[in-house]
């Protein structure tokens, strides 16, 4: 069995919006990379993703992109020391492919989808993929919050 996940969320704006703020560090960076982004999100492209609660630069190699429609891309696999619950984690000797996918709903709103796959099966590979499905799922959140209020609650969750 494949280790893999999706979650989803829709947003209250059209997709060209939605999509843009994925792709643009500048906006970025204001609800999701709270150390920073830098370099656009374009086919071929590596670009570097900072986050306040996690020391470092992460390198983000851009597979493909589709305007207002999907980003794909690979970065370090990260896992979990022993696999349990708030086990330490640490950087994995492999990377792993996330796929955004941003789909128009007939009312107006962006059903965005993120796929995160290329785990191992072991237990490590497993606690870190539950690892990564929350961090998407708070993206989601964040970036709706950010888009459809201008508030920043990625701020008040790691400041």
């Amino acid at each position: 069995m494949e280790i893999n996940f999706r979650v989803a969320g829709r947003i209250a704006k059209p997709v060209e919006d939605v999509f843009q703020t994925v792709a643009d560090p500048a906006r970025l960076s204001n609800f999701f990379t709270t150390g920073g982004a830098k370099g656009r999100l374009e086919t071929g492209a590596t670009v570097l993703w900072s986050f306040a609660e996690h020391p470092g630069e992460f390198p983000v190699k851009v597979i493909g992109v589709v305007d207002n429609e999907k980003i794909v891309f690979s970065w370090q696999g990260y896992e979990g020391v022993d696999g349990k619950i708030g086990t330490e984690m640490k950087n994995a000797d492999y990377d792993t492919t996330v796929t955004m996918l941003f789909k128009p709903t007939d009312d107006g709103r962006t059903l965005v989808e993120i796929i995160e796959e290329g785990w191992p099966q072991t237990p490590g590979a497993l606690r870190g993929s539950y690892n990564n499905c929350e961090g998407w799922t708070i993206m989601l959140l964040a970036m709706k919050s950010w888009l459809e209020h201008g508030f920043d609650i990625a701020k008040d969750l790691y400041s």
